[in-house]
């Protein structure tokens, strides 16, 4: 992969997160319609809307890359480049008002993540990494914060709920060394942590749609993400998602996981 491949991939998701947050915004807060999916999950009109026109723009630019989307399943996934689509990440906040639910747009080659994009419409945010370079955040780089204490260490997850059993008693053995623990963000808080703003975001039972986005996000600012073993994140992951903005707090809160993992 040249830098001119890079350039051009980059390009692209550039415009699939712009195609898709003016959908977003047409039906945030407004009255739609929602389904329930067969797992019980909640999907909307917007969540489809958005992964159909980003796939309709992949299928344009890039026919032979293969599509992995939330909503609208898998195509040519046996291609070395693989783009993994999540229309709206946090469905239930976007439902219910609040405006944190982001659409992640991820590109994988050969199984491991190269760029990602977290992107909110509803605050006119976007995080954008790409493998080899710095993260960007409204189009300035930004880096994570040191952190050398679990003690001093702020801590996100998307919900205290989302920890089937054995992950929640590890969580909860993190969760009880570190300063302060908070929910209901995201992919919003991976961006807060390649933002220099928190310390970890410890999340489990995630699908790859969910993850593969903030790899690049989390990396490209000096950050570390894998899965609680430690490993790099890829398609063949199993869910389970510690970030980090320091090594020493990667380190430790791995350690207090471990037990589950």
């Amino acid at each position: 992969m040249s830098g001119s491949d890079l350039d051009s991939f980059v390009d692209l998701a550039e415009r699939l997160a712009d195609a898709s947050g003016p959908i977003a915004r047409s039906y945030f807060r407004g009255r739609f319609s929602v389904d329930d999916k067969a797992d019980s999950s909640p999907v909307t009109q917007a969540d489809r809307e958005i992964e159909a026109t980003m796939r309709a723009l992949i299928e344009e630019t890039f026919p032979e890359h293969g599509i992995f989307g939330e909503e609208h399943g898998q195509t040519r996934m046996d291609a070395d480049y693989v783009w993994v689509l999540d229309p709206i990440d946090g469905t239930q906040g976007f439902i219910t008002g609040k405006p944190l639910f982001g659409t992640l747009i991820a590109l994988v080659h050969q199984g491991r993540p190269i760029l990602g994009v977290i992107d909110a419409p509803a605050t006119g945010e976007r995080w954008v990494g790409a493998k080899g370079r710095g993260t960007t955040f409204g189009g300035k780089k930004v880096e994570v914060r040191a952190c050398d204490d679990l003690a001093k260490a702020w801590l996100y997850s998307t919900s205290p709920y989302l920890f089937p059993d054995g992950d929640d008693a590890a969580f909860d053995r993190l969760r009880q060394q570190t300063k302060k623990t908070n929910f209901g963000t995201d992919c919003y808080a991976y961006g807060m942590l390649a933002g220099g703003w928190t310390d970890l975001v410890v999340e489990s039972d995630l699908q790859p749609y969910d993850f593969l986005a903030l790899a690049p996000v989390v990396e490209g600012a000096g950050g570390i993400i894998t899965d609680w073993e430690g490993r790099p994140l890829g398609l063949d992951s199993d869910g389970r998602v510690l970030a980090a903005g320091d090594a020493r707090m990667h380190a430790a809160a791995m350690a207090m996981l471990g037990e589950a993992a």
